[in-house]
């Protein structure tokens, strides 16, 4: 099959769009399960200290109560539980929200109700939840997340920067901040476990985007063997990451099912409690310290980054990592910084480290920008680096400056007038940003892949997870095309852990881990098999190692241009329109893709004029706990948001062709809105959110 006529590519509706559509697709907490019963959780409500006596007699004595757990009655966990998996283990308290016990009864309301009935004493301690970077225990963890390395150095920036000063070279020198923020999918954790004690069988109807690891870790906790667990997600109603490893909810459930045997026991995290114990973005503080010459070269460029990590586990938000290689300098410093404090662990949301940490550069470097009095999009392509400054190692593709010219040209980007509150039209005040964006291209190893044909069709099983992002679909295409079959031939089955191997629907690298196995498989199965093969002809396969990812460095870029109006007489800020390019290797599925771009800078916006977790430090809990005071943006904040991309192939990166998409929106998009803030008023906000007292001073 030619390039010319690829199946990867054609603009494809989704497969499991009817289904979504008609309500028959089920989400986790909606699968038809035999005698079902109830768990509402039992919380902390204070912030650390332990549990001295838990009153369970009127929750017990209630009618249709099955199960009331507390840390004294419930099920021995193995040494795997480690931190937030040690649940009902102890009385100790670690923070506000932790689960002490849970009621099972035969309706939700029933056991809502009993869990009211517990009566709790503590023993309270002084706690500590309030991120700060001068916290007196901060430190420089082993390693932050996705494993890179705490600091790296090149050059000496420290005399560089001072070189700079004396020769009154432009250095920017600021502190830039993003709250905590949570993951609010549509469809909140959910978990149906369901224990047969006579197969014996522990069955988990998980809303995860990571069947396997939920099985994996489950299992080792409860000290099952690894065939006793089954998960099942065919259908996942967002995740944003939060969902990418299981949470304390999920031991939690499978605890009450091996308590409850033969009962399906659903658990469906509320939205109260989604703010608590399933995961958030930690906030982050950068001091960003750069410096150009004349030229708008940079010459110093020094990152550091702090983040919250929890008692109960490490996370290290990785926000400096960008900085060491998005553009060139002869001196560069990075590192991270983080306190354990008596709040729930932190973890993954879309794009972390990234977001956060690009959202810091970009805006410095549109300082950069006015204090040189380059365009912004000129000094950007002017520091453009032609090997991965971090390594030195060469590109596999790097276009960012492509999308940036190609954006500006789309975009009617002027260069010639970028002096700050100069444009007004009516009542509105008109400014224009733009920031760079790029995000790591990951392939991660260990899915495998069945292929079976039967009468006419191929089945390609894998336990892959689609989180609403088109997975269903993009596999398919890729199935197809490898196979130079008919798209309505291949039978695709995911989100099982019973299927084969396969690896989180996260980091952006769903598609290139699990399509690079499809296409080894594939041609393993046709090496095997041929083109008319038998009924019942079945390959199974992992993906050939990939040594291009060795010699080469790999990542998606992108540009971000967005226009915002400020009501010059209250400060409301607009966003018409906004327009991302991005190079992110061959397109699989253009309908899809879109969508996700789309997405990623909807979610860009959002973080950029919405949302903010307020924690309470006198109690250590999250005030912001619904969908009314944790803002995101609905249908009216977004107006005019387009996202396009550049003709490319990258075949060093995934045998497809294609680079990791489904974060790249997100990061950069809210530098671009500040930026724009800033163009059309002056006011540079530096600590996110952007609201209208932060701008209210700049106005005329």
């Amino acid at each position: 099959m030619t390039t010319a006529t690829r199946i990867i590519g054609t603009p494809t509706e989704r497969i499991d769009g009817p289904a979504k559509v008609a309500g028959t697709a089920p989400y986790a907490y909606e699968h038809d399960v035999d005698r079902p019963a109830f768990l509402y959780p039992i919380t902390a409500t204070i912030a650390r200290g332990t549990v001295a006596a838990m009153d369970t007699t009127a929750a017990t004595e209630l009618d249709g109560v099955l199960k009331v757990l507390t840390p004294w009655n419930s099920r021995g966990l193995t040494k795997d539980a480690e931190g937030e998996y040690v649940v009902l283990q102890g009385p100790d308290v670690a923070f506000r929200g932790q689960l002490i016990g849970a009621v099972v009864a035969q309706t939700p309301e029933t056991a809502r109700h009993a869990a009211s009935l517990v009566r709790v004493e503590y023993n309270e301690m002084p706690h500590d939840t309030e991120f700060r970077v001068d916290h007196p225990d901060e430190f420089a963890p082993e390693s932050v997340n996705g494993g890179y390395p705490t600091t790296s150095d090149q050059g000496d920036v420290e005399a560089a920067l001072s070189q700079a000063r004396r020769n009154d070279d432009a250095v920017v020198d600021e502190w830039y901040s993003t709250p905590e923020e949570h993951n609010n999918p549509m469809e909140p954790h959910t978990v149906v476990a369901h224990w047969d004690p006579d197969q014996p069988l522990l069955t988990l109807h998980d809303s995860t985007q990571s069947s396997h690891s939920v099985a994996e870790t489950v299992a080792k906790v409860l000290g099952l063997d690894r065939t006793q667990i089954r998960v099942v997600a065919p259908h996942v109603g967002g995740g944003f990451g939060s969902k990418g490893a299981p949470h304390a909810h999920d031991i939690l459930a499978a605890m009450a099912a091996l308590a409850v045997p033969g009962r399906s026991i659903k658990f469906a995290v509320t939205r109260q409690q989604m703010f608590v114990f399933v995961g958030h973005r930690s906030p982050t503080s950068s001091h960003i310290r750069i410096a150009a010459d004349g030229d708008g070269r940079i010459t110093a460029l020094w990152h550091d980054a702090y983040s919250r990590s929890s008692t109960v586990k490490e996370f290290a938000e990785q926000s400096a990592v960008s900085s060491r290689s998005m553009y060139s300098a002869p001196n560069r410093r990075t590192s991270h910084h983080i306190s354990a404090l008596d709040v729930p662990a932190p973890f993954w949301m879309r794009a972390p480290g990234e977001a956060p940490g690009m959202f810091a550069g970009e805006v410095a470097m549109d300082e950069l920008a006015y204090a040189t009095e380059i365009d912004p999009v000129e000094l950007r392509m002017r520091n453009e680096p032609g090997v991965d400054p971090e390594s030195g190692k060469p590109w596999s593709s790097r276009r960012l400056v492509d999308c940036l010219r190609t954006g500006a040209r789309q975009f009617g980007w002027v260069a010639d007038d970028r002096s700050p509150a100069q444009r007004r039209e009516g009542q509105w005040l008109v400014g224009t940003g733009v920031a760079s964006a790029t995000y790591p291209h990951m392939v991660i190893p260990g899915s495998q892949v069945t292929i079976r044909f039967d009468a006419g069709r191929y089945r390609v099983a894998i336990g892959a997870a689609d989180i609403g992002t088109g997975a269903w679909t993009t596999l398919t295409l890729i199935a197809a095309d490898a196979l130079e079959c008919r798209i309505e031939q291949v039978t695709m089955e995911i989100g099982d852990s019973t299927l084969p191997m396969a690896t989180v629907a996260g980091g952006s690298s769903g598609t290139s881990s699990w399509g690079a196995a499809i296409v080894t498989a594939a041609h393993r199965f046709r090496e095997e098999h041929g083109h008319d093969p038998d009924d019942g002809a079945e390959t199974t396969s992992a993906a050939t190692r990939n040594e291009e990812l060795k010699r080469f460095v790999h990542a998606s870029f992108g540009a971000h241009f967005a226009e915002v109006r400020v009501d010059a007489d209250t400060g409301e800020i607009r966003i018409p329109r906004m327009l991302g390019v991005f190079s992110i290797g061959r397109v699989i599925n253009p309908l899809t893709l879109r969508s996700q771009l789309i997405g990623g800078m909807t979610f860009g916006i959002s973080m950029a004029l919405h949302e903010e977790s307020v924690r309470d430090p006198r109690f250590g809990h999250v005030v912001t706990q619904d969908l009314a005071s944790y803002h995101v943006p609905v249908h009216a904040d977004i107006v005019d948001v387009d996202a396009t991309w550049l003709d490319d192939a990258d075949e060093r990166a995934t045998p497809m062709g294609s680079r990791g998409a489904g974060e790249i929106g997100i990061v950069g998009s809210a530098a671009a809105v500040v930026n724009a803030i800033y163009h059309a008023t002056g006011a540079r906000i530096r600590d996110l959110p952007a609201t209208a007292d932060k701008v209210l001073p700049y106005l005329p």
